[in-house]
């Protein structure tokens, strides 16, 4: 009962941005696009700012990409075998491979495990923002309907990306052991704080905008399949070759079983990739989630 009650506060800010949506409706383009290039930088600043880099960082991003290439070899062969269009399997590594190990996965833990468990998601939120903006970017670059990009084009879109310039000088800061004034911080943090229900609101709002029969059941089925079943185990394995051990196991492993990141949405709204594919696979993980993510905690022994 207590990990739905954690869970709720999110699907009633969806709802908001869905009944915002059919009630008055918006230009959902430019909300995702201040979000995307105004808003998370500043949240990826404060993120890389306020956590420090531990030897724990050296698992944690064995661990990410590890299991991040993995999913997009699986994706990637069964969009070829279901012959998808460049958009198509574009999204579906979006919806596959990109957990929402932040505003979802971190609140969990914190209640699963306390101050130990949530040290060590943060960590592998900002390993996943990395990823999500470097290798999530360029597939929501490369499956563009609106224009036809090459890898040299696509990775010149990941460069130009305000967040990942955040990134870097979030670490620069922190490395440098950099006080940022107080003032300045207030500022950082009242944008940072804004992002993630912006996000979500964006996502409600595509919720409300998507029209039936522009989704088929196989290509949502098999996000489904990967992303709540498949991926949890291959990411046990994962955590039995490196070693880890067992707190560190059953957290990767619960956060590798979170729904498809909220922010892929915005991603594939900016750039026209799929983005009803991209919506519908985020709804319908983050409810089933509601079963899954219990039953994980359950398996790992985190409720009672």
């Amino acid at each position: 009962m207590e990990v739905i009650l954690i869970v709720l506060p999110a699907f009633i800010i969806f709802g908001i941005g869905y009944i915002g949506q059919k009630r008055i409706g918006f230009d959902r383009k430019s909300i995702s696009t201040a979000a995307l290039y105004l808003m998370y930088p500043f949240l990826a600043f404060r993120t890389f700012y306020q956590n420090k880099v531990t030897l724990d960082y050296l698992y944690i991003v064995l661990f990410c990409v590890s299991l991040m290439i993995i999913l997009i070899v699986l994706v990637s062969i069964i969009a070829k075998i279901q012959m998808q269009t460049k958009p198509k399997s574009s999204a579906m590594v979006l919806s596959s491979v990109f957990m929402n190990s932040g505003n979802y996965g971190v609140p969990i833990i914190l209640f699963a495990y306390g101050k130990a468990g949530v040290d060590y998601a943060i960590i592998m939120m900002v390993v996943q923002s990395l990823l999500m903006n470097t290798v999530g970017l360029y597939y929501a670059a490369r499956g563009s309907s609106t224009s036809s990009l090459n890898m040299k084009e696509a990775a010149g879109k990941i460069g130009r990306m305000p967040i990942n310039h955040a990134v870097v000088l979030g670490l620069l800061v922190q490395v440098t052991h950099i006080k940022i004034p107080e003032f300045i911080m207030q500022a950082v943090n009242l944008v940072a704080d804004a992002t993630i229900p912006t996000i979500m609101l964006v996502l409600g709002m595509q919720l409300a905008s998507l029209t039936k029969g522009t989704v088929k059941w196989r290509e949502l089925s098999t996000i489904f399949t990967i992303k709540l079943m498949i991926s949890p185990v291959i990411a046990f394995g994962l955590t039995v070759v490196l070693g880890l051990n067992p707190l560190l196991t059953s957290i990767l492993v619960i956060l590798s079983a979170m729904p498809t990141a909220a922010n892929t949405t915005m991603y594939s709204l900016q750039y026209n990739t799929e983005p009803q594919l991209v919506s519908y696979s985020t709804l319908v993980t983050t409810l089933a989630s509601i079963v899954t993510v219990p039953f994980m905690l359950w398996l790992f022994g985190a409720v009672s």
